[in-house]
């Protein structure tokens, strides 16, 4: 049997006076709650307190595009890790030959932030103390499917376990939010809260953007065959979501393009995105008026406004044809921020009823762009490695590219974007770790002392997301 084994001193420099500063800061907060306040968790695991998550595969494989894009990579077809079609096609039923493939390829993980993600999740959680192997495949299936069976792995009971005091869910703009309704209702403490997520009533360029502006229409009881009525709808949404305990919004787009139209010119790329006639001009321009509007809508009703650029989104045209968004094929593009949120930025930057968290894939604009117009307008503030980036090197470079200009207190801490339920204690220890040995890295060359150092790892641990994302 191959031993798995958690080194306790992980992610910290190797240099031992370094080493000894980073451990102490760690202990400092490795216990403090979780604060998640952007994820892509299914809000239903919570609304049910007998929830099942099903297999070790339903769990772990078969949602989590982090795990089975590597397998893609290497030539494994999604149909045999079980991933579901948009035709409903037959794909792998059988969830030990879906482990077993899996287990098979778990290789392909070593020195990955998925890999450090599935080893703490499998020691920690599932008390697995063997490696993944082909070997050892269905060994660990039984361990982990004899867990799921218990009563203690229900979602709720693990929430508690995992010390979450807040976490979100995103959502789309025209969901009746049941699941986060029957989870009020049923009177758990738990706080579990939505976000309003309006990127499929915004992008007139979607093929599934009219069946959205129709199921808008039904939801929000306001009939939008035009403009005025579309934002009316949008401002009755976010009421709503406000209601059910939303703090925030989020947003994406390929560009970071901002532009204000006239209400006539609004009015009329609306009118030919409904007849189907708009072009990639109007797509552009709108979403970058909507940007404006949101910006807009979020001073005045207090959401913490999100937004995400700098991804070519489901780039496998084939794999989106057959599967869906969604699959591991989001790919970073170049992203220009300094003058494409200058309209915005101008008109809103600098007013104090504005939250802007922005995240992109484009590490370049770190500290050529970002750094700098975060550390200047009071309204922004720098999200935290994202995607390709959530990992030990790709925080490690984020601290190193914007701290000196943005400072600390103009980012907001960590958030784990996460499907995969189990793996947000095993993420935010991986930030925790990864601020402990840069706050060290600090103390050790006389940047700042430990007494500051330890009020830094509390607020980045804690403090900074709870404040931005008031929660």
């Amino acid at each position: 049997m191959q031993e798995l084994l958690l080194d306790p001193d992980r992610c910290f420099d190797p240099d031992p006076a370094q080493k000894q500063v980073a451990r102490h800061l760690y202990e400092c907060v490795s216990e403090l709650p979780l604060i998640c306040p952007h994820g892509h968790v299914d809000p239903r695991l919570f609304a049910d307190p007998d929830y099942d998550f099903g297999s070790p595969a339903d769990l772990l494989i078969i949602p989590d595009h982090y795990v089975f894009r590597m397998l893609y990579s290497q030539g494994v077809p999604l149909e045999q890790l079980g991933v579901p079609t948009r035709d409903g096609a037959p794909v792998e039923r059988d969830h030990r030959k879906i482990w077993q493939t899996f287990a098979d390829h778990f290789y392909l993980f070593r020195g990955t932030p998925t890999g450090i993600w599935l080893r703490d999740e499998l020691c920690s959680i599932f008390d697995v103390t063997e490696k993944l192997t082909s070997e050892s495949a269905q060994r660990i299936y039984d361990q982990i499917a004899a867990k799921l069976a218990s009563p203690e792995f229900r979602p709720r009971v693990l929430f508690d376990k995992f010390n979450i005091e807040a976490l979100s869910t995103t959502d789309a703009a025209t969901d009746t939010l049941e699941y986060h309704r029957a989870i009020r209702e049923s009177g758990w403490a738990g706080r579990i809260v939505p976000t309003f997520r309006p990127d499929a009533v915004v992008n007139i360029a979607a093929p599934d953007w009219r069946p959205n502006i129709s199921k808008l229409s039904e939801v929000s009881g306001i009939d939008v065959g035009g403009y005025d009525a579309y934002i009316q709808a949008l401002e009755n949404r976010r009421a709503f979501f406000k209601s059910m305990g939303a703090t925030a919004t989020d947003q994406s787009a390929q560009s970071a393009y901002t532009g204000e139209l006239t209400p006539v010119q609004a009015n009329g790329i609306f009118q030919r995105a409904l007849r189907g006639q708009a072009t990639p001009e109007d797509a552009a321009r709108f979403n970058g008026h909507m940007l404006m509007e949101m910006a807009r809508m979020s001073i005045e009703d207090g959401l913490v406004m999100q937004f995400h650029a700098g991804s070519w989104r489901n780039h496998n045209q084939a794999l989106f044809d057959r599967f869906g968004p969604d699959k591991g094929a989001d790919i970073p593009v170049a992203t220009e921020f300094t003058r494409n949120l200058r309209p915005l930025l101008n008109k809103y930057g600098s007013d104090p009823r504005l939250t802007l968290i922005l995240f992109t894939l484009d590490e370049a604009t770190y500290s050529r762009e970002l750094a700098p117009l975060a550390g200047h307008y009071p309204a922004l503030r720098l999200g935290p490695p994202w995607w390709f980036f959530d990992s030990y090197y790709g925080m490690r470079r984020y601290r190193e590219l914007v701290a000196e200009t943005a400072g600390l207190y103009n980012t907001v801490g960590f958030n784990d974007d996460t499907r995969a339920f189990p793996s947000i204690p095993a993420r935010h220890n991986l930030w925790r770790r990864a601020e402990a040995n840069w706050l060290a890295g600090l103390v050790v060359r006389g940047l700042v002392d430990v007494a500051d150092a330890q009020e830094m790892i509390h607020d980045s641990a804690y403090r900074l997301a709870k404040r931005a994302y008031r929660l």
